[in-house]
């Protein structure tokens, strides 16, 4: 498989494209104004403790306060985490899912192990109450997990991770983890055995190795230590002097990251059309990865990078609703605030067999389109696909396997479950970042993002209630309309005999003002 990153760098906005064989399969997206906090260490304050929510809300000079819960607390483990790859228990104390899954996301890609069933809020998790964690106006060291999504904020852990290109430092947890995407037991054991003197030298951190790190030799791995204890011995001084809301570690800039996280010996060419940036990356690249500091190249050309490749049209098409398929059917993809919805439609495919056989053919089409929009809109949390009905289980079964293979090459972690008594496939993908959608775009002024716009009929019905609501409550001689011109010629077209007679139950004139500049929905009604 082909697979090229292209990075495109302007003075206020960098992004970063994934193409595989020559299609899109991940934009990320950084401007200057607003950039991403996942991954950055704060010193924080607690403003609130919230013991019905077993959390707290904490300063760290973000617009809003961040949100810490109980089970992200950093507190004394009763004893240390043994290796998450071995048989054995994982302590659930001093290792909570966020510090498991480090390594997760848009910026640290690598899966880890999953946790354990974790439940919150309450004594029977082993989870202490919040308010003998934490109390009011205590100064607290935080890294955030998430970004601050819609109206929420960031969400916060003091189990601190630091990555490198081939490890995660976790100095906070002891415990020796390899992803679960190095799937050889030979390599994982080989693995193992290399970073098991180099953590006897660090008493009390843990690491996982990443997916980057298979088939690479002891000295990377040492290398990656030693970058990682500097970098950790530089934070810990800091955090002694750090002020509450300052920020301690900041990531890197894109470009970088997508250089340490994305670039792996499966990509053939990193293209990047700014020099100044290319000098930045490349230097890195030497430093950290020189076998890979050969596929960095500087991209000249006058025709604009992300146009050669059609990156530009693929952004725009991931913008929209609906998503045609090669078949003649379609998805129809939902984000709202809860769940991510996608719909799967045969359209203008009839197939050539039977009705099962045109379905099944949809659904397995379906199934590979549904995994890329997802990873190219960057949707996360839960995702619910309404792939069209089979009767066939061994169909359902290979439309599982599809969408499971195809998420497979997600950085994201993703958990697909099988279908449920409704015909639909529930799935989670990991989300720390806006995605796509409210990255570049926002609610429509006009419905205020409802997607649908009242009727000229039904608002002028609204604008008759309100004359009449108008001259019960005050006086006037004469009454002015101000609406939309399609609004008022709806009304002077088909409603005059309404205005008629409502002016002669009012006993007051009504006057028409089209104003090119109101939104359908919107008018006045001005007592005169």
């Amino acid at each position: 498989m082909s697979e090229e990153i292209l990075i495109n760098v302007t003075p206020r906005e960098t992004r970063v494209a994934v193409v595989e064989n020559g299609m899109l399969q991940e934009v990320h997206i950084e401007r200057a104004r607003k950039r991403g906090y996942f991954g950055n260490i704060y010193k924080g304050r607690v403003v609130r403790v919230m013991p019905g929510m077993q959390a707290a809300f904490v300063d760290v000079g973000l617009e809003r306060a961040a949100f810490l819960h109980a089970s992200d607390i950093l507190r004394k483990a009763p004893e240390p985490v043994v290796g998450v790859d071995s048989a054995a228990p994982i302590d659930v104390m001093s290792v909570p899912p966020a510090v498991l899954a480090a390594g997760n996301g848009e910026n640290h890609p690598e899966p880890s192990p999953a946790p354990p069933a974790f439940a919150h809020g309450n004594g029977s998790s082993g989870v202490p109450p919040i308010v003998e964690l934490l109390r009011e106006g205590q100064e607290i060291v935080v890294q955030v997990i998430k970004d601050p999504i819609g109206t929420k904020g960031a969400r916060l852990t003091s189990h601190l991770s630091l990555p490198s290109r081939y490890l995660v430092l976790m100095p906070t947890a002891r415990m020796l983890g390899v992803s679960t995407r190095i799937e050889d037991e030979a390599e994982r054991a080989r693995l193992r055995e290399i970073m098991a003197p180099l953590q006897e030298g660090d008493p009390g951190f843990g690491y996982i190795v990443r997916t980057n790190a298979e088939g690479q030799p002891a000295e990377a791995l040492t290398e990656d230590v030693a970058y990682l204890r500097k970098l950790w011995d530089a934070i810990e001084r800091c955090m002694d002097t750090a002020r509450v809301g300052e920020r301690i570690y900041e990531d890197l800039s894109l470009p970088l990251r997508a250089v340490r996280d994305l670039m792996r010996a499966g990509v053939e060419k990193v293209r990047v059309d700014s020099r100044e940036s290319f000098d930045r990356t490349q230097h890195f690249a030497r430093q950290f990865m020189p076998e890979l500091a050969e596929s960095i190249e500087h991209y000249p050309g006058a025709r604009p990078l992300f146009d050669l490749y059609g990156v530009e049209d693929e952004i725009q098409r991931a913008l929209q609703k609906q998503v045609p398929l090669k078949s003649g059917g379609y998805l129809v993809i939902d984000q709202t605030e809860a769940m991510t919805t996608i719909d799967v439609n045969t359209g203008g495919f009839i197939g050539s067999r039977n009705l099962e056989e045109t379905v099944y053919r949809t659904n397995l089409e379906a199934a590979q389109s549904a995994a890329r929009q997802l990873r190219l809109r960057n949707l996360g949390g839960i995702i619910i696909i309404d792939f069209i009905d089979m009767q066939d289980a061994e169909h359902k079964r290979q439309v599982l396997r599809t969408l499971e293979k195809a998420m497979s090459r997600d950085h994201a972690k993703s958990t697909v479950y099988d279908f449920s008594p409704l015909g639909l496939v529930e799935m989670t993908r990991k989300r720390t970042t806006e995605s796509l959608e409210r990255q570049l775009c926002e609610p429509c002024a006009s419905c205020s993002g409802r997607g649908n716009l009242k009727t000229t009929e039904t608002i002028c019905y609204e604008i008759f209630r309100e004359i009449t609501r108008a001259v019960r409550q005050f006086e006037s001689a004469k009454l002015l309309v101000l609406a939309a011109p399609q609004v008022v010629n709806r009304i002077l077209e088909e409603e005059s005999g309404t205005v008629a007679e409502l002016e002669e139950f009012i006993g007051k004139t009504i006057r028409l003002q089209p104003e090119e500049q109101y939104a359908q929905e919107q008018f006045d009604v001005v007592l005169l």
